[in-house]
């Protein structure tokens, strides 16, 4: 592999014409033959660079409305040709095929097309075949061209021209860089296909992204991190929100704001519109959640289910945040706080707290948008849609010999659509619309239950109460109570009425102590168990 690389002709068509004023003016001085197409090469000659249409360059004109242009062998062979290679050269010589040293091309704007919801034919038309074809042939010749996919990666061009040549190593870089491209829009494609075909899980799954933020580490200082949006992604999301302030976010911040804004964005969709809802997270965990008639009242009611954990937790609110609201959270250390909106008031008031980082969405995620959930495994990817089930109110079975009453069925309806968030084994005691006890992410679903009841004890005496605020509440399991003994410590903790899935072999046995404890208990025939 030639160390530089001098180029002796170019060919450049892009669609995102940004850089390509300062590319122009650079190649101006050079001997570089210059080949284009279309918009590009008139946006070039009126940047005063002599330029050769690739009609002329081929002998073959464009046809089929653009479709087919580039894909000739005077084209590929140009790029694919190995200089040095007696029977190569030979093919370009009888074939008078000359070769072309450096591709800048970026591809048709088919993520963007999608994301503003184009129609089905606009889409389709705007799926690139040319420009990929000779970014992959390019790429593979490396040795001998060098590619640009990137206009970001025109100054590291102009650069190296401008010592004599295109490095080895850049060509390298660039050609990984041009692969990673090619990939990520057919990853793109393929799933807009298969969004259309309704495949939720094709028989090849392809994932792409494209990196935003280097992170400082995962998180441990000792891993590597990065985020990577997803292609075509659309509507309000943690990806898409504006930072209004605050230090940059990390790993844990990104992953424990994401679990907040879900959270409330699945409580926000169906609220009555003089209600709000809050969620803090910790550790990806809620350790208080509320729906209050104010942003401020939900915060308060929030809070008070665990003081403790909240010191630097991520705060989700479904409303717009006012003065007040802003008032209540800043009396704590908060890490984020994310919400569709905040007024100026609250702006002012966040804006004396310089490494609280807020973000604004405007607006709520869709909870029955379906999507993929994937995690990593030793070898391979485990994937599953996203938990999009919610149960209300007329998809319940009472099953003990008291029902419900209509304040009961409300909180526990409420506390099985937080259990859904919460890590399994999951026990949420709620009372009057508030978290007042968390039990999550225990191997035994007592455990869970204790852990939950030992929460409201302790935040009964920091707010001075007589009992704890379980007494009188309604405690949900994201899945059913294998035994009694679960069931009945939520019991000694107060709960008057119990939700959960139901469908335990000892079913009976269980409700049979819900009975003798005077226990009202729905349920739901869906599980909300989360890992």
């Amino acid at each position: 592999m030639t160390d530089r690389l001098q180029p002796r002709r170019a060919l450049i068509s892009v669609s995102d014409k940004s850089g390509l004023e300062t590319l122009a003016q650079a190649l101006k001085p050079l001997d570089i033959e210059v080949l284009s197409t279309g918009g590009t090469a008139k946006t070039l000659a009126g940047f005063g660079l002599q330029v050769k249409e690739v009609a002329d360059h081929t002998g073959f004109p464009e046809m089929m409305d653009g479709r087919v242009k580039t894909l000739h062998p005077k084209i590929h062979g140009g790029l694919l040709a190995l200089r040095g290679n007696a029977d190569h050269e030979a093919a370009m010589d009888a074939h008078d095929i000359g070769g072309i040293d450096l591709l800048i091309v970026n591809l048709y704007p088919f993520e963007a097309t999608v994301e503003r919801g184009a129609a089905w034919d606009e889409v389709i038309e705007n799926i690139d075949i040319g420009g990929p074809a000779m970014i992959r042939s390019a790429a593979k010749n490396h040795a001998h061209v060098a590619v640009v996919t990137d206009p970001a990666d025109y100054q590291s061009v102009i650069d190296d021209l401008a010592q004599g040549g295109l490095t080895c190593e850049l060509r390298r870089t660039l050609a990984a860089k041009a692969f990673a491209r090619t990939s990520g829009y057919d990853s793109a494609i393929a799933a807009y296909f298969n969004d259309a075909l309704g495949t939720q899980l094709p028989e090849r799954l392809t994932v792409g992204g494209q990196r935003g933020d280097l992170l400082r580490y995962g998180e441990n200082p000792h891993q590597a991190a990065a985020f990577y949006a997803s292609p075509g992604a659309s509507g309000p999301s943690v990806a898409g929100a504006s930072q209004v302030q605050g230090k940059a976010l990390s790993f844990n911040n990104l992953n424990d704001t994401d679990a907040a804004f879900a959270l409330v964005s699945d409580l926000g969709a169906d609220l009555p519109a003089d209600q709000a809802a809050v969620a803090i997270i910790k550790h990806a965990n809620p350790c208080g959640v509320a729906i209050g008639a104010s942003v401020a009242e939900a915060y308060q009611k929030a809070f008070e289910c665990d003081q403790v954990s909240a010191f630097g937790g991520i705060i989700a609110a479904s409303h717009a945040i006012d003065g007040p609201a802003a008032e209540a959270i800043t009396s704590v250390f908060t890490e984020v706080v994310i919400a569709p909106d905040a007024d100026g008031d609250a702006r002012t008031i966040f804006a004396k707290k310089k490494n609280l980082r807020l973000l604004l969405t405007s607006g709520l995620a869709d909870p029955a948008q379906a999507g993929l959930n994937v995690r990593s495994l030793s070898g391979g990817l485990l994937v599953q849609g996203t938990d999009t089930g919610r149960v209300g109110e007329s998809d319940v079975k009472v099953v003990t010999k008291r029902a419900p009453s209509p304040s009961e069925m409300a909180d526990m309806i409420l506390a099985f659509r937080i259990a859904k968030h919460v890590k399994s084994n999951a026990i949420i005691y709620v009372k009057d619309g508030a978290t007042v006890g968390v039990g999550a992410g225990q191997m035994s679903r007592v455990d869970s239950s204790r852990i939950a009841a030992r929460k409201a004890v302790d935040a009964a005496e920091a707010l001075k109460l007589d009992t704890p605020r379980t007494a009188g509440s309604v405690v949900a399991s994201d899945a059913f109570f294998p035994f009694a003994d679960g069931l009945l410590a939520a019991a000694e903790a107060g709960a008057s009425a119990v939700i959960q899935p139901g469908g335990s072999m000892r079913d009976d046995e269980v409700i049979a102590a819900a009975d003798e404890a005077g226990l009202a208990m729905v349920f739901t025939g869906m599980r909300h168990f989360r890992h």
